[in-house]
C-alpha cells in the first residue's frame, strides 16, 4: 500500500510556510517559505496609527509558490500520494468580501485600498469600536462577552468590521460579508462560488466572533443593529453551525488542482488560527500552557469539557469547545508584542546604518543588523540582577492578556547615564517574560491550574537567553518542541485526520509529534529577585494604565 502524505500550510505575520509530511510518522519531506512582497515593503500600513493591512495577493502567490516548490522537491511519487491539505493563519485577520466570497482588494477598483484588504491581527485601528462594544454589551441580560474573557478587543472580528464600515463608504457599499483569513483559504482552494457555501471554523468564530453554543450561534441581530445600524444584516449572513478543524471543507477544486499539479481527490480541511494548530503540532497536554512565541505570543491551554462546566476565565481571549482539540475546551491568551519588542529595539539601534547606503549595500546592512539581537542576548545574560535595574513594560502594541486594552503603551524606567543598549535590552526581555507570568497568574488566580510550559515558535527555538529567563521568572520549567515548523506540523496533523489516516487528532499528535529537544529549568538563585522585580513591573503597569485612563477621560 502506498504511503500517505499531507500538506500543512502556516500563514504567519511575515511569511507563509508550507511542509509536506509523512502522515505515518510526521517526518518532514519538503519545506518552503514565501515572504509577502507587499507586506515586506510595508505597503498599505501605517504603524503610527496601528494600521496593518495585507493584500490577498500576498497570500495567493505564497500558497501557489510554496506548495509547488514543496512538490517539486518531494518528487512525483509523493505528489501522487498527497491526501489532504490543512491551513492555519493569523487571527483575527478578516477581510471584506463580495457575494461570491472574493476579497474586495482582488477587484481592480479596490486593488490599492487598505480597507478592502485583510485587517491583520495586530491592527488596532478599531480601538474606539472595541470600547463601544464593551460598553454596549452591558445593556443586555445575556453576557455575550463571557466566552471571550469579558472584554472585546480591537484585534477582533466585529470591532474591525464596524471600523471599516465607518471610515470607508466605498468599501461599506461593496461589502457583502466579513470573512476571517482562516475561513477564506479553504473556501479559495475548494472553489467556492458563493459566500453561503463557506464553512466557518469554530476556532475563529468562537474566539473572535462571539459565536457560542449557548446561544446557538452568534448574538442576535438586535445586539449589532442597536450598537450601530451599519451592522444591519451581517449576522444574518453568518451560519449558526461552525466546524472543528478535523472536519473537511471540501475537495481541491479543478482550478487549483491544475495550478498545483494535484488531484481533485485531495481533501481540504477546515481552517484554524496558527497558535491553535501550533499547540497541536507542539503536542499540547491538558493544563500545560502552549506558548507560540513569535512577533507576538499566543498562549493555549486545553482542559477536559467536564472540568470546565460553569467555569469562565475573566481577561483571556476566549474559552471555546473544540477550538484546539475537538471535544476539549480551548482557552487562548497572549501578548500583543513579544518578538516585535526585540525587533523594535534592533531597528532603533540600526537606524544609522540606513543613512550610510552610499557606502553600505543592503546585504551588508542586513548582515550587521542580523547580529544585533544575538550579540545583545549574549551580553545581557551576564548583566548582574539588581532590584534597581532598568524596568520596562511589554505593551508596545497594547495589551492582549490579561484584559485586552489596545490603548496601553510601553515605558522604560530607571534610565541614567550608565544605561546602555545591553541593560535596556535586558529590561525589555524581562518585560516580555513578566507579561508571560501575568498570563499564567490570570489562569491560576481563577482556579485554572498551569502544570507546565511548552515553548514553540521562532523565539523559543532561537533564543536560549529568553527561554532561560522565562523559566527563572516563571519559576517553572519550559520544554521546547523539536519541530522547526510546529504550526505547519499541527496543520499537517489535522490534514491527516481529515484524510482519515487517524480517527482523531490526538492519535495524529501521538504518531506525528516530534517530541522535545531541550528543557529549561529555573535558576533558584534568580527566582526571588525576579519575583521582586515582577511586583515592580505590576506596580509600574498599574501606574501607567491609570494615567492613560485619566488622559482618555480628560481628552
Amino acid at each position: 500500500m502506498n504511503k500517505a502524505y499531507v500538506i500543512g500550510v502556516d500563514y504567519g505575520t511575515d511569511s507563509v510556510r508550507t511542509i509536506i509530511v509523512d502522515a505515518g510518522n510526521g517526518a518532514e519531506i519538503a519545506a518552503s517559505t514565501f515572504e509577502y512582497p507587499r507586506w515586506k515593503k510595508q505597503l498599505y500600513c501605517n504603524a503610527a496609527i496601528n494600521e496593518f493591512r495585507q493584500h490577498p495577493l500576498d497570500y495567493i502567490e505564497g500558497l501557489e509558490f510554496t506548495i509547488k516548490e514543496c512538490l517539486q522537491k518531494a518528487g512525483d511519487n509523493i505528489r501522487h500520494n498527497i491526501r489532504a491539505i490543512s491551513i492555519d493563519t493569523t487571527g483575527s485577520s478578516p477581510v471584506a468580501v463580495d457575494e461570491t466570497g472574493t476579497p474586495l482588494a482582488l477587484h481592480e477598483k479596490f486593488a490599492d485600498d487598505p480597507d478592502a484588504m485583510f485587517v491583520l491581527w495586530k491592527d488596532h485601528s478599531a480601538a474606539q469600536e472595541a470600547a463601544e462594544i464593551n460598553q454596549h454589551a452591558k445593556n443586555f441580560s445575556i453576557n455575550y462577552l463571557k466566552y471571550v474573557g469579558g472584554v472585546y478587543s480591537s484585534e477582533w472580528y466585529w470591532s474591525k468590521l464596524l471600523h471599516v464600515l465607518r471610515v470607508n463608504k466605498k468599501v461599506k457599499d461593496a461589502c457583502y460579508s466579513w470573512v476571517e483569513h482562516a475561513d477564506w483559504m479553504p473556501f479559495l482552494l475548494t472553489g467556492g462560488k458563493h459566500i453561503s457555501e463557506m464553512k466557518r471554523g469554530v476556532c475563529t468564530a468562537g474566539h473572535k466572533g462571539l459565536w457560542a453554543e449557548e446561544w446557538d450561534g452568534f448574538p442576535p441581530e438586535e445586539f449589532f443593529t442597536s450598537l450601530d445600524p451599519l451592522l444591519t444584516g451581517y449576522v444574518s449572513k453568518l451560519p449558526s453551525t461552525t466546524y472543528t478543524a478535523d472536519k473537511p471543507a471540501g475537495n481541491l477544486s479543478q482550478e487549483w488542482a491544475d495550478k498545483l499539479g494535484l488531484s481533485t481527490g485531495v481533501i481540504i480541511g477546515i481552517g484554524a488560527m496558527d497558535a491553535h494548530m501550533g499547540a497541536v503540532g507542539g503536542q499540547i497536554e491538558p493544563y500545560y500552557l502552549s506558548k507560540v512565541m513569535g512577533t507576538s505570543t499566543c498562549d493555549m491551554l486545553v482542559a477536559p469539557v467536564e472540568d470546565m462546566q460553569g467555569k469562565f476565565v475573566q481577561g483571556i481571549c476566549g474559552l471555546v469547545n473544540g477550538s484546539v482539540i475537538p471535544a476539549m475546551i480551548g482557552m487562548e491568551a497572549g501578548q500583543s508584542a513579544f518578538g516585535d519588542v526585540y525587533a523594535w529595539f534592533k531597528n532603533l539601534l540600526s537606524w544609522p546604518l540606513h543613512l550610510a547606503t552610499d557606502v553600505l549595500d543592503e546585504n551588508t546592512i542586513k548582515s550587521i543588523t542580523d547580529k544585533i539581537i544575538p550579540a545583545l542576548s549574549k551580553q545581557a545574560s551576564m548583566v548582574p540582577l539588581h532590584e534597581s535595574n532598568e524596568l520596562s513594560l511589554d505593551w508596545f502594541n497594547g495589551r492582549r492578556t490579561p484584559n485586552a486594552n489596545a490603548l496601553l503603551t510601553s515605558t522604560i524606567t530607571g534610565l541614567d547615564l550608565g544605561s546602555d543598549a545591553v541593560k535596556i535590552f535586558h529590561s525589555l526581555a524581562e518585560a516580555t517574560c513578566f507579561g508571560a507570568k501575568a498570563i499564567v497568574e490570570c489562569f491560576t488566580h481563577q482556579n485554572i491550574p498551569v502544570k507546565g510550559l511548552i515553548g514553540i515558535g521562532g523565539v523559543a527555538k532561537k533564543s536560549p537567553f529568553i527561554m532561560q529567563m522565562m523559566a527563572d521568572v516563571m519559576n517553572m520549567s519550559i520544554k521546547i518542541n523539536k519541530s522547526e515548523q510546529t504550526c505547519a506540523l499541527g496543520a499537517a496533523m489535522f490534514a491527516a485526520t481529515v484524510a482519515g489516516v487517524y480517527s482523531k487528532v490526538e492519535d495524529a499528535m501521538q504518531a506525528m509529534g516530534q517530541g522535545f529537544d531541550v528543557e529549561y529549568y529555573p535558576d533558584k538563585n534568580k527566582v526571588d529577585i525576579y519575583q521582586h522585580r515582577y511586583k515592580k513591573y505590576l506596580g509600574l503597569g498599574t501606574y501607567i494604565e491609570s494615567n492613560i485612563a485619566k488622559e482618555a477621560v480628560n481628552a
